[in-house]
Order: C-alpha cells, then structure tokens, then sequence
C-alpha cells in the first residue's frame, strides 16, 4: 500500500510513464452480507456462529534447545540451527494483560480496536486508534525501509539477503529495520514478505527470499527475530499464494493441501516459531474463496496447526466481508471499504453483527484481545516512542520531527550487497580488478538518476543504478552510491582512468568508448513491482525475461569490441543470457541484485577483491523461459474469476528442473569465488530427544506415523529440535581468504514422490587460505518429513533417506543416508 495521496493519482493517467491501476488494488465487494456476486466465489453463509478459542500450545521449556524466550532478547544467531525458542510463556503474559484491559470495554471499543481508522486519517499507512488505556497502533510498509519517511535506510530487498546465504547478516538486518521502525514510532512493520517466485517474472518477487521454502523459511525466521529484536511488531505476508500481480485481486489459486504445507505454508511456519505478531492475508483467492475469508488457511493451518498467537489483517482493502471475523481475520485495513467512503465491513457493522448474534462476544474478544496482546509482547506499553513522521506528506512540519535513525546501518547495507553479490563467471583471473590502467562503465545502471534517487513516484522506473523495485515495498532515499561513485574512488587509489558512457541505446558509441580499454564494464538491469502501476507495459510483473533498455544488444556491442568486457546485473530475478553469456570476450559476469542505497560500494567491494563473493543464487537461471515450470497468466475471463491452478505441485524452480532433466544456465545455489573449496570426512548421527513428554510421539513417527492433529501440531518441539546431525570438513584450496556456503539436499525414496533433490540446511564458512575447518549442520524430524493428506500430519516416509552435501543444487561433493 503506497504512501502519500493516493487520491491525487487517481486523476493522473501517467506519471513517468507509469500507469496507476486501481482495479489490481481493490478487489470486488459486494456489501455486508458477504454474499459474493462474482461467479465461483465461496463465502461464508449468513448465520449465527459460536467461537471457542483455540488454546495456547504449551510445554516445559527445555534449555538449551528450547528456552522460554522473550521477542525482545531472542536467541544468538548461529549460523546452524539448534535452539526452539519457546515464546509462550511472554504470549501467556501478554494475553493475560490484553485481558484485564479490554475487560471493561464496550462492544462498540473493541471493534474499533480491529478496525482501522481509513485512508488519511492518521500519519500512517494504516493507524488503530486509541482506546482507554491502548494508545493505539501506527502500521507501516515496508520490507526494506520505513515507507513514507526521511532519514531512513533503504536496505537490501529481502531477495539480496537471502543471496547471501547467511543467517547473521539476514539477522543483522531484521535488527536494523526494527531498530528504524521503533525510532520513528511505528507499532508494526508491514514485512516480511515470503511469497515463493512461483513465477520467474512474478512482480514482487523481489520483496521476498528466493523460490525455495527453506531458503525463504530461514530468511523469514531470522528476519523476524531481528525485526521483534528491534522491538517493532513484524507481519509476515502475504497469505497465501500471492505470486503474481496481475488478475491479484481476482484470481483464485488453486493449490492442493500438500504443495500448500510443503511450499507456500513452510515460510509462515517458520515465522510463527520465532514469534511472529500479526500475518497480512492476500488479495488472492484460493481454491475460490477470499484469502482474507479463508476459514481453513487462516483458522486451522494458521490458528490452529502453528498455534500462532498473533492478529491477522487484511491486506490494504482486502476484506470482503464483515463474516471474514468468522474465518479468522481479525483487523481490517485501512478500515474503509474504499477509499474515503466512510464505512467499514468491520467497525459498526461488526458491532451490529455481535449484537445481532451472527458473530459472537467470544470471538470480538479473540479479535481485540490478540491485537492488544501483540502490543504487550513486544512490550509497547512501555515508553514506546509516538509516531513522528507523516507518511502522507514529509513536508508536514508538525508531525514530521524528522528524527534520523538511520545511525551506521549503511555498513550493514554494504556489506550485505556484498554478501549477496553472486559471481557467475570469471574466466582467465578477470576478477578482482587489479589495477587497471584504464576502464570505461557503459550502460545507465552504472550511473546516478538524472534527478536523484527518489525521481519516480514510489520507484517506478530507473534511469540509473537500480536499487529497488516498485510499488509498496520500497523507500525514500537519502542517497543512493552508484557503481560510477564507488568504481572511481577505488581507481583514484589505483591511478587508474575512468571513462563512461550511460546512454543504453547508441550501442555505436559504446563500442567505440570500449574499445582500446583495459576493462568495460557493461551495466544492465531488469526491473519489476507491485501491480498498483505499470511500468514501460510491465504491469508490475515482467513481461519477459529479457534485460532492460537495449541491454542484451549494448552488451553484444561493447564485448565486439572488448576482449575484456565484464557484465553487472541489477535484477529483481532472473534474466535469459543467452545471447551472450558465452562471448569469448565476455570474461565475467557479476549478478549485483538489489542491493539498496550503497549499491555502488557494494559492487566495487566485489570488483576489486575488498570482498570475495561469496552469494548464491535463490532461484534458478534458465536457458529458455519455458523451461520454468508456471508462467505469468496474462488472459482473464471477462467479470469471472481467473483460475490458476498449480499443477505444477511441488515441483517449481530448481525441483521442476531437476524432476525435468533440464539443464539450467546457472543453477539455484551456485556462485563462485576468488578461491576454492574441497569437502571430505562426512559423517552423520542421531541426536538424542530432549523432549521427554513426547517420546510417543517420536516413536510413532520413526515407525511412518503421521503427527497427530492437535493445537500446534506442525511447530511441535519434538518435530523441530535437532535430530540428526551431519558433520564433514571444508578446506580452502586457493591463495585468498573466501566464505563458502555449504548446502544440504535430501533425496527422499520414490515412495515420497518428492522432488530428486530438496534443500534442507545451509551455512556458511569463513577461511583463510589453506585452512581447513569442521562444519556441522543439523536436521529435525520435520525436515525429513512429507505432509500426509490424509492423516493430516508430518510423516517420515517409507524407504531410504540419503542427502548430499555441496556448493550448489547441482553441484554435490558428498553424500550419505540418514540413519534408519
């Protein structure tokens, strides 16, 4: 949801040359009966519906695996897994609290502690007012910056960090954001996002952590720690099955139980368990009925099976109905039905509903009470700072105190573009750059913006160094390094001299300014955001694959020329290189991302060798955008709802490829290095239970039983502690230090019917030259398990379970088999 007026660009056809689509924002409404026109649509009958509250999952805490744990002093960061935090005792206290002060609360106070205040009534995006003694909440976008305010850092996309693999700097991250958030007195911070890239050109991809469930799983959870570290409220979004912009708000996914467990669900699962404060429900339908009025998503997979403790709300006019109570939605932003109009489904038409009976007393107490309970967990009644911006308008001079809390978190920025920087080529020691006498930088992507970094209305377009994508997960600039900046620092160290030419299209020039030099370097990107606007016909999702402004034929035309030409890549995703990922004179390639506002640091840190790349892929680089599994669906079906079915199941991205025998140009997981690695000595164990209460249950499942169904059956302690471990040596066989980024994949027997190969652990390895180190990475039961549809639980499936160890998806050094 965009900051500032979004009225005024309701009158405004094009702005850039972006349009503003308010039909891919609103979804359809229909009144407060719930009773959907739209062909198709499933929706809650209008009736009278009891409620009991799911309880609160509880077991003894377990130190040191699973310690009772507050939100605002989480566990160290380790870069293998082996602590379950226990935040149940802190969610008891805050539930208790929420009680006690809504108990003298009238029908009329507690629903309008779930509804929102509407559209620019409030300094932030969406704002609960105060009530009594709840000073309210401020909820802001969004995943990389606070949306709408100065002095802020914009970070990394989420896909740039989970580039890097590296669960202290994903951390790192969460802690800084949450840190800027609480400064400028935001409650909750709308992020993160973890839909999967189902789709390689899916619009927001690039908001989230890559297209594997692990992957994004790890990300999520370490960034929610941070997040809540920080002492801002974290909300996961969008759920579910949100992967594509267009048709957004009347499409209905269609996914079977276990690909949705498996794939779409895992991320949530794993931000429930490291104590997640709200979830964002999505535009989207699935399997026809509203996200946001999704009794099984959000009552029993959410509520019920993660045992999540938290409030669920609408994404920015996602509620449909005012039954949505009944489903599980427990707030309603901004509140409004539309924009301005006053009324609400929740708010007095909630009130009437109580009071009519079709929703109970019960349940608007279940509504207010985990929303004042979030408030409590992360301590917010506590000296929290007030709200001191005004996301509207930044030139407010009475709300806007233009506090900077930005503080140093520009070396995290930069070390993280480092991090995430994912060298694909480099042939014959054209990396790092070693003091060249003189280089040119061709292509806009290596250059400042013609108007600075904020030119485009909530980034949509770039005519420099590409940062950021569009739409509602993006940030204001204080300043933006491009590659043209960060470059001629380190060759003013060097005596080198720098030419450059930033026009895309005379490819002419570019050949003749590369010629002669003794490096060119070719700067392209590929951009993409949220579907609110369409960005040179993209609308939010990429219409193809292919690099931006003329940047296959400028690269094509500077390598005919340079037998040196080194390619940089800005991307939100993946791009087809074909056409010249094999020129001779094409000597490495370095995929830089979206890194934030010291991009051009981070890319020179990589060049020059100050850091050795050490990022991998999160999603898979093809040779033909066919080969992806599930493409963009562009047709609709007049006023009906567009079906998308994911027939695909669990095979996407580098699953589908490897079930598919189909070669990739560069696989998930793989990067390269200035040095290199051998692993040797595997070896794997059983781990002994700390979990003594469910010995049971462990027997059971060793023996092919499924998890019981029962309140918080998939974040069970049994089914997540470390259960086996894997252990093997890694040495640096090259002449500099370097970090590799072990992988561990399962290969489950062909009785699973899983993919070939699933990743299921990941850490990383700092050495020096020669070194050799011990690494170690643990697994739970649940990471061995498959979802049974049937029972409805987590199953070891029969047969043989071997795993291997690598440096890439497809690039396996060891293997081994799971203890029977």
């Amino acid at each position: 949801m965009p900051p500032y007026k979004l009225l005024a660009l309701l009158t405004a056809s094009s702005i850039y040359g972006t349009s503003f689509a308010t039909s891919s924002f609103l979804p359809s409404t229909t009144g407060i009966s719930g009773a959907s026109t739209t062909a198709g649509v499933i929706t809650i009958p209008l009736s009278s519906y009891s409620f009991t509250p799911y309880p609160t999952p509880t077991l003894t805490p377990r130190p040191p695996v699973f310690p009772a744990t507050d939100p605002l002093n989480p566990p160290e960061v380790s870069s293998d897994r082996h602590v379950v935090p226990d935040f149940a005792p802190a969610w008891a206290i805050a539930y208790q609290k929420a009680r006690n002060l809504i108990s003298n609360y009238t029908t009329e106070e507690k629903s309008n502690i779930t509804t929102g205040t509407g559209w620019e009534n409030g300094l932030c995006e969406t704002n609960i007012p105060p009530n009594k003694n709840f000073s309210g909440l401020c909820l802001e976008d969004s995943p990389l910056a606070v949306l709408g305010a100065d002095f802020t850092t914009v970070f990394p996309a989420g896909i740039h960090v989970a580039s890097t693999w590296n669960r202290a700097l994903m951390r790192a991250r969460g802690l800084a954001l949450g840190q800027e958030f609480k400064g400028k007195g935001v409650n909750v911070a709308l992020g993160p996002m973890m839909n999967m890239g189902r789709v390689a050109q899916g619009g927001r991809n690039w908001e989230g952590f890559g297209a594997d469930p692990f992957l994004a799983g790890e990300s999520a959870y370490e960034t929610v720690l941070g997040l809540q570290h920080g002492g801002v409220q974290s909300c996961a979004k969008h759920f579910i099955n949100n992967e594509q912009e267009q048709f957004r708000a009347t499409e209905s996914s269609n996914v079977d139980d276990r690909t949705q467990h498996e794939i779409y669900a895992h991320p949530f699962l794993r931000s429930v368990m490291a104590g997640l404060s709200a979830v964002m429900c999505s535009y989207n339908l699935i399997n026809n009925t509203h996200a946001c009025n999704n009794d099984k998503m959000l009552n029993d997979i959410l509520k019920r099976e993660y045992g999540f403790q938290g409030f669920v709300m609408s994404d920015a006019y996602a509620t449909t109905t005012t039954l949505a109570a009944v489903a599980g939605l427990d707030m309603t932003i901004p509140g409004d039905i539309t924009f301005n109009s006053g009324d609400s489904y929740f708010g007095g038409n909630l009130t009437n509903y109580v009071n009519e009976g079709y929703i109970s007393m019960a349940r608007l107490d279940d509504m207010a009470t985990r929303i004042i309970a979030a408030w409590y967990f992360l301590h917010q009644d506590e000296d929290y700072p007030a709200t001191n911006f005004n996301t509207f308008n930044q030139n407010d001079e009475v709300n806007n105190k233009h506090v900077n809390v930005q503080a140093d978190h520009y070396r995290l920025v930069r070390e993280i573009g480092a991090a995430g920087t994912v060298l694909l080529k480099n042939t014959n020691g054209a990396l790092p750059l070693n003091k060249p006498r003189n280089m040119v930088l061709i292509g806009s992507d290596a250059g400042p913006g013609k108007s600075g970094p904020n030119e485009f209305l909530f980034g949509t377009g770039s005519d420099g160094i590409l940062a950021s994508g569009w739409g509602s997960g993006t940030g204001t600039f204080s300043y933006l390094i491009s590659p043209l900046e960060g470059i001629q620092e380190r060759a003013r160290q060097n005596g080198s001299s720098v030419f450059w030419d930033f026009d895309d299209w005379n490819t002419d020039l570019a050949g003749a300014m590369a010629f002669g030099q003794a490096v060119a370097l070719v700067f392209t990107s590929s951009d993409s955001g949220e579907g609110l606007f369409t960005v040179d016909g993209n609308a939010g999702d990429r219409k193809n694959l292919t690099a931006w402004n003329n940047g296959d034929n400028l690269i094509l035309a500077v390598a005919a020329q340079n037998n040196n030409t080194i390619v940089v890549v800005n991307s939100v995703g993946p791009l087809i290189v074909e056409p010249w990922i094999e020129h001779p004179n094409i000597t490495a390639v370095v995929w830089a991302g979206i890194q934030g506002q010291e991009a051009g640091n981070a890319i020179a840190d990589v060049l020059y060798g100050a850091y050795n790349p050490s990022g991998r892929l999160p999603y898979t680089i093809a040779k033909d955008p066919a080969d992806y599994p599930a493409q963009i669906i562009t047709n609709g079906s007049g006023s009906g709802i567009v079906q998308i079915n994911y027939t695909e199941g669990l095979f996407i991205d580098y699953r589908h490829f490897d079930q598919a025998n189909i070669t990739p140009r560069f696989e998930f997981g793989f990067g390269l290095s200035y040095t290199t690695f051998s692993y040797s000595d595997l070896g794997v164990a059983a781990i002994q239970s700390l979990d003594v209460d469910e010995e049971d249950l462990i027997i059971a499942w060793e023996s092919g039983e499924a998890s019981p169904i029962a309140e918080g059956s998939s974040v069970a302690l049994w089914l997540h502690e470390p259960a086996f471990q894997v252990t093997f040596k890694v040495t640096n066989t090259g002449r500099v230090s370097g970090t590799e980024i072990p992988q561990l994949y399962i290969h489950h027997p062909s009785s699973a019917c899983e993919p070939p190969s699933v990743l299921k652990g990941f850490t990383n390895v700092e050495m020096g030259p020669n070194d050799t180190k011990h690494v170690s990475i643990t697994l739970s039961r649940y990471d061995l398990s498959v979802w049974d549809v049937v029972a409805q639980g987590w199953r070891k499936p029969d047969g043989q379970i071997s795993f291997s160890v690598g440096a890439s998806s497809r690039d396996f050094r060891l293997w081994g088999v799971m203890p029977a």
